[in-house]
């Protein structure tokens, strides 16, 4: 089964220094019938002006990814980290039995990441940092797995039983994703367009897919990202 999320049809919020596109409910919008995908809660496509961003701000028991799309991600929190991050590269953060975290944008250009949080099998974890810097080539024309549970192959690894994919697909070329029995999966149109087994996807569209194969065609150069998950 597949269902498109058209973006014009999200959740929005625009506050000057930050622009934001909901793919689930979050903040002040809400939608009793848009309220999570299995264990995956959020996703957010933000927006952030040059030297604005988001100010020191508690998190608990959730699974917290940010893939940089453009700009710089400043983020600091409670354990002592401090990093900076620019495109292609993923941040992750447990936030476990409570952290507090700020995430800025210091560069000049705006920032645009995704931010996903992502329920935990369980909520008696401690807080935990770690980041990622790939290569960009890892994901041209093949699928890169950025994010695994504990038991996965991923450089980051979460506590839970999701995988995080992406790859950038030149024009023209196609390439499959399968979604096997018992399992689902959310796939994010990061930049350009697509034909994903005949459904037309726009940059920041997404795509809910359930116990089904799909193909990907790429109408112009096209970038993505799917979290792939046991089916609630």
């Amino acid at each position: 089964m597949l269902r498109k999320i058209d973006n014009t049809k999200m959740g929005s919020s625009d506050l000057g220094w930050l622009k934001s596109k909901f793919h689930f409910s979050f903040a002040e919008y809400f939608n009793p019938d848009n309220l999570s995908f299995g264990t995956l809660r959020v996703i957010n496509d933000d927006l952030v002006e040059p030297g604005t961003g988001f100010d020191t701000h508690p998190h608990k028991h959730m699974e917290i990814i940010s893939y940089v799309v453009d700009g710089e991600l400043t983020h600091g929190d409670s354990m002592g980290n401090k990093r900076t991050l620019s495109r292609g590269h993923v941040q992750y953060m447990s936030a476990g039995t409570g952290v507090y975290h700020s995430e800025h944008n210091l560069g000049e250009e705006t920032l645009r990441f995704l931010q996903i949080w992502i329920i935990p099998d369980k909520n008696a974890y401690g807080p935990n940092y770690g980041d990622y810097k790939f290569e960009w080539n890892d994901r041209k024309n093949k699928w890169l797995n950025i994010v695994s549970s504990k038991e996965g192959n991923a450089p980051i690894k979460i506590n839970q039983d999701s995988n995080i994919f992406v790859f950038d697909l030149d024009k023209d070329k196609e390439i499959e994703f399968k979604v096997g029995e018992g399992r689902q999966a959310y796939l994010v149109q990061i930049e350009g367009t697509s034909d994903i087994n005949s459904i037309t996807l726009n940059m920041r569209d997404g795509l809910e897919i359930i116990e089904e194969d799909i193909k990907i065609k790429a109408i112009e150069t096209s970038h993505f990202l799917v979290i792939e998950m046991n089916k609630q």
